[in-house]
């Protein structure tokens, strides 16, 4: 049987030596050649090679933050050698390289990062509110990729240029030297303009640094909302 057509063609895997590489505009190839990455967990799609994953516990502190907050990224480690695809409810994927550096990333937007980065789970409140199922970031702090997703394509803004503000559930990522504050809006025409009649909030930037924002306020709070059905799913 021969098979006509152009599907092969266009849809044929990139051939990118690089550790992290798009593979189109929502999936993500990685090159385990280079070491064993962290992915969140139900992301894989498909891989090449001799892969093993491993669901592996986050550590005492990052356990402990857990068990009294609710919070928590569910990630997987990923060895072997081969590639590696990735992918999340069909959002988007963006690549950054950060060089000991660091990027305070919403746990929701996780998809992956290269093992020689270290991270931590951070809570974000505001003073006097609670924040309503709670919103948490994650650090990473290092040197390798990093994969986030976004739904549709963001903007990055210069929080130098202007006062920033951002809707927390838009709120992609901020690199370091951005300073965040919540700010409380307690009611009145701002509250309303949101649909709703209690309190609201914003994200406050100022610094020097990126304020990376998504087009959509889709973003569930306080949950990472990985893939069912998938590899631990």
């Amino acid at each position: 049987m021969t098979v006509h057509g152009s599907l092969f063609q266009q849809f044929a895997e990139n051939t990118s030596q690089d550790q992290f590489s798009l593979q189109g505009k929502k999936m993500l190839k990685v090159q385990m050649n280079y070491g064993p990455v962290w992915a969140l967990e139900g992301a894989m799609v498909a891989y090449q090679g001799d892969v093993r994953f491993e669901k592996k516990g986050t550590g005492v502190s990052r356990m402990l933050k857990s068990a009294v907050t609710g919070e928590g990224v569910s990630l997987m480690s990923c060895s072997g050698q081969g590639e590696l695809f990735l992918a999340n409810q069909a959002d988007d994927v963006q690549i950054v390289y950060i060089e000991n550096d660091v990027l305070s990333v919403n746990g929701a937007s996780i998809l992956g990062f290269s093992g020689s980065i270290e991270w931590d789970i951070h809570r974000i409140q505001a003073s006097g509110a609670a924040m309503m199922g709670g919103l948490y970031n994650v650090s990473l702090r290092g040197t390798g990729f990093v994969a986030v997703t976004t739904k549709g394509e963001p903007v990055a803004l210069d929080v130098a240029a202007a006062p920033t503000f951002g809707d927390p559930q838009a709120v992609v990522l901020w690199t370091s030297g951005v300073q965040m504050q919540v700010k409380v809006d307690s009611g009145g025409m701002g509250s309303l303009l949101r649909g709703g009649s209690g309190e609201t909030f914003q994200m406050a930037f100022g610094g020097q640094g990126y304020v990376l924002v998504q087009p959509s306020e889709g973003v569930v709070v306080g949950a990472a909302a990985p893939k069912s059905g998938g590899l631990f799913g």
